[in-house]
C-alpha cells in the first residue's frame, strides 16, 4: 500500500500533538503535553501545525467532530437573539414535581446581550486610534537673527 506525503501516519508524539491540540486550541501547550521539550514548544508546535500530515489529520478530525449536534457560530448569535428578545421560554419545576414554562429571565436577557455585544466589540476598554503621526520636531535650518 503506497502512502503519499500528505497522508504518512503520524509518529506517537505527534498523534498526541493533534489530540491535545483539538482539546486546547493551544499549540504551544499542546506540544508540551505531547511531550516536546519546553524550551522548544512553540517552534515545535507552529512547525507542526505547517507538516502536511498534521494539517490532514487536523483537518480530519475537525470534520469528524462537525455534527448536527454542533453548533456554529450563526446558531449560537441566532439563540442569543432570541433569548435576548425573550422569544424562548424556560422549564421550572415545582416542589410538588408540576413542570410549567416561564418567560426568560431579565437576568439571562441581559447576559445573551452582553454574549452578543462582545462578539461585535462593543463592550471593550480598548481604544482604538487612528491618524498621522507628523510631528515637527525641530530638526532642520534655522535662521540666525543675531
Amino acid at each position: 500500500m503506497e502512502v503519499s506525503s500528505i497522508t504518512k501516519r503520524l509518529t506517537l508524539k505527534q498523534q498526541r500533538f493533534v489530540d491535545e491540540y483539538i482539546i486546547s486550541g493551544n499549540a504551544t501547550q499542546a506540544a508540551i503535553k505531547a511531550g516536546y521539550s519546553e524550551k522548544t514548544a512553540a517552534v515545535t508546535a507552529t512547525e507542526n501545525l505547517r507538516k502536511p500530515n498534521i494539517k490532514a489529520e487536523l483537518d480530519r478530525r475537525n470534520a469528524e467532530i462537525q455534527s448536527a449536534k454542533t453548533m456554529d457560530m450563526q446558531e449560537v448569535m441566532e439563540r442569543l437573539a432570541a433569548m435576548a428578545r425573550g422569544e424562548t421560554t424556560e422549564e421550572t419545576v415545582t416542589n410538588k414535581g408540576e413542570v410549567f414554562e416561564t418567560a426568560t429571565k431579565n437576568s439571562d436577557k441581559l447576559k445573551a446581550m452582553e454574549l452578543i455585544g462582545k462578539r461585535f466589540g462593543a463592550w471593550t476598554d480598548k481604544k482604538e486610534v487612528n491618524g498621522n503621526l507628523d510631528i515637527d520636531i525641530g530638526v532642520g535650518d534655522y535662521d540666525d537673527e543675531d
